[in-house]
């Protein structure tokens, strides 16, 4: 574990250089444990590929303290069996306007229900959120889904929008320019302050994408409108069924 000062208010660990989920894993239950210390000073945590930024108040912390905190955990001993997450299903009507990049992906051998098999109906796992306020950055695409990012962003990309860059897939929880290839769109807005919890789901957690037609489409967005619509979350992990 290697611990920086990232900035004047803030210090960075790093547990590696190596992107895959057992060391972003390892990372959660560092954070975790970081958290359960309710250490003065401290008010963010932000998690990324293979790191740990602590944010906290010059004025209230105790740095010395907490660098010596920090020193004294054991990494060999982070167990991620121990990790507690949740599951997000993220319903997507892939195609259409609401896909207008999937035909970037279609060839004589691989059709756009092709495409709909492998992204839909499996586990991502969310490295961290970033961009903009719940913007997922997803690992476990099909490598079969690979796909550069366009030549020409766009200005504007609707909120909801699916979409896959080089070897990721996301979601854009606003309407935002950028330049990945757009494959569908939820009808679940991703962030709502309105909510108890305005973010569905944080780094560690999971996302399934479910695919749906036009017609669920729009009698989710109805539903939603009418506060009757409730996304559906699993809890997993040592404390939770499976």
């Amino acid at each position: 574990m290697d611990i920086k000062q990232f900035s004047e208010d803030s210090l960075t660990i790093y547990l590696g250089d190596t992107v895959d989920v057992e060391t972003n894993q390892k990372l959660m239950i560092l954070k975790s444990i970081i958290e359960s210390w309710n250490f003065h000073g401290i008010y963010e945590i932000v998690p990324s590929y293979t790191s740990l930024t602590i944010h906290y108040n010059l004025l209230e912390t105790d740095v010395t303290k907490l660098k010596e905190k920090l020193g004294e955990v054991d990494t060999a001993l982070l167990d991620i069996s121990e990790l507690s997450y949740k599951v997000v299903e993220i319903p997507v009507c892939y195609g259409g306007d609401y896909g207008p990049d999937i035909e970037r992906f279609v060839t004589d051998e691989f059709t756009e229900d092709d495409l709909i098999h492998l992204h839909a109906g499996r586990e991502y796992h969310i490295f961290m959120l970033g961009f903009m306020p719940g913007f997922p950055f997803l690992g476990g695409l099909d490598e079969k889904l690979y796909k550069e990012r366009l030549d020409n962003p766009r200005t504007k990309i609707p909120g909801g929008s699916v979409g896959i860059g080089g070897e990721q897939t996301g979601v854009y929880p606003f309407d935002s320019p950028g330049g990945w290839n757009i494959i569908g769109r939820t009808p679940v807005p991703l962030y709502d302050n309105n909510r108890s919890e305005p973010i569905l789901y944080e780094a560690g957690d999971r996302i399934v994408f479910r695919s749906i037609s036009e017609e669920e489409y729009d009698t989710i967005v109805e539903a939603y409108n009418n506060g009757v619509y409730k996304a559906k979350v699993t809890k997993r992990g040592s404390n939770n069924d499976n």
